[in-house]
């Protein structure tokens, strides 16, 4: 989608704020630490806290500066001198959260900071509203019964400032937001396309874009500007683009120029790692994380998915007590106690946190996708597809939530329902195994058998995380009469749970010993039906056949039967194979309802 838009060029900024211009090298590490203190300030004199608080911990992770090069504050205009009074109580107002009460004190203010406060009190008071609607209704609710009912009337007086070009690069940015809220998603990509333009070093308007590309081809199209900040939002646009390779090396760059100390880098280096599923990585650099900074809250719920998928009871037990005395009430504090309950088996429990996160913010993405996975738990599928479609509304990107749909459907016997879903899923993560096997597998019961076989085969060339996708294509081939195809399926099953050198037993193993120890003697290859058959021993479901195996083999030796070679082998078992080396611990395959809360 390319950015049709007419852009204003940075200078028109710079000569209004002194030092905004940035430069697309980072030669220059002081001038950037002036920038983001710099615009540490203006964000926050508008009450832009999120993007005043990513820009101050930046800067912090910068080395100080000398007095003499510490910046003065931007000059006062004219317009800012006689609005001064009005801004400064509502600004009181606005901080307070009474976003009423500050639009009317600055209502008829010309200068820009004090008209963008007013507009965006006018915004916020609307979500306000919306968002009180919200939590005191007793159900879920649909995607439009609830709006804010500022937009228009906003969309029209900020549509007018923008044809005049009389809007800021904070002013665009709140006039790209309220195109979003609107579903104009074409006109809000142009609108913060052009805000990075004019105010290169405002976060909130990187991030607002980001939510609205959803592949990279959408990303060659746009029209950046050539700075530091964009390093950063590719970085971050990967991450969420589940380019994790380029993501990391994109940290991997930042870090080498000097933020090494950025406690933001580091918690989303962690999240790229989460996303690949290098679970030991990222607990380590979560665990380093909270040791730089043990308040922090921010990605504390992403740790606590990581602790969950390794049973860390204690672990769990421990940060959601912590989070507890820091701040009870905030989003990821709820979801931390949630997924506790959730390790528990206690899902009523973690239903109610999880609502409770949802309260204090209806749009938090995790909360919904956790919710919809406890409702699964619960047997409750029509609340599950709900949940699962709140965290698409939010965020189209959301794998585990099309993945979680498509389990839903599975559970209700409606195939093409679920291959739908599963294929969105796969789209978003096309290197997941998981979501290759449940498209195999939907395949499998729509009789598409093909279909099936290419997904098995290319779950297993991607990295089978569960080891189910060759015994699958094993089944297929038997279920075709593909005898070679499915021995050979098998052996390359057993080579790799074999190659890994964990000593486990997996769900399959005795199927795959079974089916080559009746396939050698079918070929007449005694020694290697033989060492099959033992194998077949070990297990409870199959030593029967086994021994009855080894009986027919020795009575057919004692005949002098030889082998015969009217059928090809495919090839041999791998010599380290011994009776004495058969798994003793049962581990099932791992499944998504619990590997990724």
């Amino acid at each position: 989608m390319a950015a049709s838009t007419s852009v204003v060029p940075v200078a028109v900024t710079a000569t209004v704020v002194p030092g905004l211009s940035t430069n697309a090298d980072f030669s220059d590490l002081r001038e950037i630490k002036k920038q983001l203190l710099l615009i540490a300030g203006l964000t926050r004199e508008r009450g832009l806290l999120h993007s005043s608080k990513w820009s101050a911990e930046l800067a912090f992770s910068l080395p100080a500066l000398p007095l003499a090069e510490l910046q003065p504050p931007p000059p006062i205009t004219e317009e800012d001198a006689q609005d001064m009074d009005a801004y400064t109580l509502a600004k009181a107002y606005f901080d307070v959260k009474e976003y009423d009460r500050a639009a009317h004190f600055l209502h008829g203010c010309n200068s820009k900071k004090a008209y963008f406060l007013y507009m965006y009190s006018r915004y916020l008071s609307g979500e306000k509203k919306k968002d009180d609607e919200t939590v005191d209704s007793l159900g879920p609710l649909e995607k439009g019964q609830v709006k804010n009912e500022a937009l228009r009337e906003l969309r029209v007086e900020l549509s007018k400032k923008h044809q005049a070009r009389e809007l800021d690069g904070f002013g665009l940015y709140l006039y790209g937001v309220v195109l979003r809220k609107l579903d104009l998603v074409k006109e809000a990509i142009d609108v913060f396309v052009e805000a990075t333009h004019v105010l290169p070093l405002h976060w909130g308007a990187w991030l607002e874009l980001c939510n609205l590309i959803t592949d990279k081809e959408m990303l060659k199209f746009l029209s950046l500007p050539d700075t530091w900040m964009k390093e950063f939002f590719l970085a971050h646009i990967y991450t969420e683009l589940q380019l994790i390779e380029e993501a990391l090396q994109k940290y991997q760059n930042l870090i080498d120029v000097g933020f090494s100390k950025s406690s933001y880098i580091v918690s989303q280096i962690a999240v790229a790692y989460h996303n690949i599923r290098d679970i030991d990585k990222a607990l380590s650099i979560f665990n380093e994380l909270r040791k730089q900074d043990p308040f922090r809250i921010e990605n504390m719920d992403t740790f606590s998915n990581l602790l969950y998928v390794r049973s860390m009871k204690s672990e769990l037990s421990y940060l959601a007590h912590n989070l507890c005395e820091i701040d009870k009430y905030r989003v990821e504090t709820c979801c931390v106690i949630g997924n506790y309950y959730s390790l528990r088996s206690q899902h009523e429990k973690a239903a109610l946190y999880f609502q409770r996160a949802l309260k204090l913010n209806p749009r938090y993405l995790g909360a919904w996708t956790l919710m919809g996975h406890e409702y699964m738990e619960m047997k409750n599928t029509s609340a599950a597809i709900q949940a699962y479609r709140h965290a698409i509304e939010v965020n189209k990107r959301d794998y585990r939530a099309w993945y979680g749909l498509g389990q839903t459907y599975e559970i209700l016997k409606m195939p093409f329902y679920c291959l739908y879903y599963y294929r969105r899923a796969h789209q978003l993560r096309p290197n997941d195994s998981r979501m290759l096997v449940a498209l195999g597998e939907c395949y499998e019961k729509l009789n598409q058998l093909v279909e099936a076989k290419k997904c098995y085969w290319r779950a297993y060339a991607v990295g089978d995380v569960e080891k189910m996708a060759l015994v699958k294509l094993a089944k297929l081939h038997e279920q075709l009469t593909e005898s070679e195809q499915a021995a050979q399926c098998y052996i390359k099953y057993i080579q790799d749970i074999y190659s890994c050198g964990e000593i486990v037993e997996h769900l399959e193993e005795s199927t795959a010993f079974r089916y080559l120890a009746q396939y050698y003697f079918k070929c007449k290859l005694w020694d290697e039906a033989s060492t099959c058959a033992q194998k077949c021993c070990a297990f409870n479901d199959t030593r029967e056949e086994g021994k009855a195996l080894l009986r027919q083999i020795l009575q057919l030796r004692n005949q002098g039967e030889t082998p015969t070679t009217e059928m090809p082998a495919p090839f041999f078992l791998p010599a380290s194979l011994s009776a004495n080396n058969t798994p003793t611990r049962r581990v099932s395959p791992l499944n998504l309802s619990s590997v990724t809360p």
